[in-house]
């Protein structure tokens, strides 16, 4: 009996080898993920009612199509996955990389006229291919892949690139709702609401924005977002952000999302990466990450994860929102903005991400799909999880690139 338990003790210590394979270095781990992302078909539809695969625009027969591929998406995920690639890529001196992140956007511009054409009312923009990319209505439309954009027109500057900034700009800074003190809001599905999700939306765009034009007043912008939506946000019991706040009934949401509050995480070291030092609220958004930092490590598992509703270990534990806290902490003691005591932290989570969520072929697990705002926690508690789901992919790549730069402080 006892050589029995012995047996089976060995071999559950040997399920994540199985489940896994070899042990993977950090930057084998990230080009898998990276390298199974180029393998993807990005350059072909399938049709609604046919599911006949199209290899290009040239072959549609006059039926409603998708994309065969979420990669191929002008969504904001996308934005957040190409602006990774290019930094992988120059992190690793590895160019295929950095064309993936351009060959998607020049796809999006070489094709996006042929959906627009034949754009009809009874659709919503968000349902055409690439409709995002002609049709402003939110944030999420224009913010991230705004910012994508930026970075790779600085790599491949084109007249079509520019206008679409210069487009994106004016939607975000003139033509989004905004509430009487100047917060940027969402009119859907519920009017002039806050959502987390939007310091993101805003501020990724706002920060490469003021990168790209050297102008302070995106600067000046993305940091007011980041307070402004914080204020809104913040619960001084709990040390967390809620994901949204109903202006019309002057009151939160009940959920303490963990994607929601990662975004609040990673638009702060986005912002503070390329804000000037000598800004004025540059000492306030350091005060509020760290701020931030205290509160999401209450809630650290024993494993290294956090967890869906941050708040509810019964929650499970979650991929995207443990792959943003790993980012911005570890981005921001690699530019000592915080002192570097933190990084047990960021230990404790890339392992658990590496170990449990990586496999050897390059698929990242148990991403939670997109999430709107519900006034019941039930709805969180059961999103449904994927592999490479399209909102993970991305984060985890930076989170890789900020482990393997904190090694490299310690050679």
């Amino acid at each position: 009996m006892k050589l029995k338990r012995f047996k089976i003790c060995i071999l559950l210590s040997l399920l994540p080898i199985i489940a896994f394979g070899k042990k993977l270095s950090d930057e084998e781990a990230i080009r898998a993920v990276a390298d199974n992302i180029i393998k993807q078909p990005v350059t072909k539809y399938i049709g609604v009612k046919t599911n006949k695969i199209y290899n290009s625009t040239g072959e549609i027969e006059n039926e409603d199509v998708k994309f065969l591929s979420p990669l191929t998406e002008w969504h904001y995920s996308n934005g957040v996955l190409d602006m990774s690639m290019i930094r992988l890529g120059e992190y690793l001196n590895d160019p295929k990389y950095i064309d993936y992140a351009m060959n998607h956007v020049n796809y999006g511009f070489n094709n996006y006229t042929y959906f627009k054409d034949s754009f009809r009312g009874d659709r919503k923009h968000w349902h055409w291919p690439f409709g995002q990319l002609w049709n402003f209505k939110e944030l999420d439309d224009c913010g991230a892949m705004g910012a994508a954009v930026i970075n790779v027109n600085l790599l491949d500057p084109r007249d079509e690139y520019k206008e679409y900034i210069m487009n994106a700009a004016d939607h975000i800074m003139e033509g989004q709702d905004r509430l009487t003190d100047g917060t940027l809001c969402r009119t859907f599905p519920r009017k002039m609401t806050v959502w987390a999700d939007d310091v993101y939306m805003s501020v990724s765009f706002l920060s490469q924005m003021g990168k790209y034009t050297g102008e302070a007043k995106y600067f000046d912008e993305a940091a007011r977002q980041i307070i402004n939506i914080s204020n809104y946000l913040w619960d001084d019991d709990k040390k967390l952000f809620y994901h949204c706040y109903y202006t019309d009934l002057r009151r939160n949401g009940v959920a303490f999302w963990g994607r929601a509050n990662g975004w609040i995480t990673v638009s702060l070291v986005m912002l503070l990466d390329v804000l000037p030092e000598n800004h004025s609220r540059r000492k306030d958004l350091i005060t509020l990450l760290e701020k931030q930092i205290v509160g999401a490590s209450m809630y650290q598992n024993a494993d290294g994860m956090w967890h869906q509703l941050l708040d509810k270990p019964d929650s499970y534990p979650e991929s995207s929102i443990t792959a943003m806290y790993v980012y911005g902490i570890a981005k921001a003691i690699n530019n000592k903005w915080i002192d570097a005591s933190y990084i047990r932290i960021v230990r404790a989570g890339w392992n658990a991400l590496k170990t449990k969520q990586i496999t050897s072929d390059g698929h990242f697990k148990n991403v939670c799909v997109g999430t709107g705002i519900e006034e019941d926690l039930p709805f969180y508690y059961n999103r449904p999880v994927g592999e490479n789901e399209k909102h993970g992919l991305g984060l985890i790549i930076d989170a890789g690139i900020e482990v393997m730069k904190l090694a490299d402080l310690k050679k």
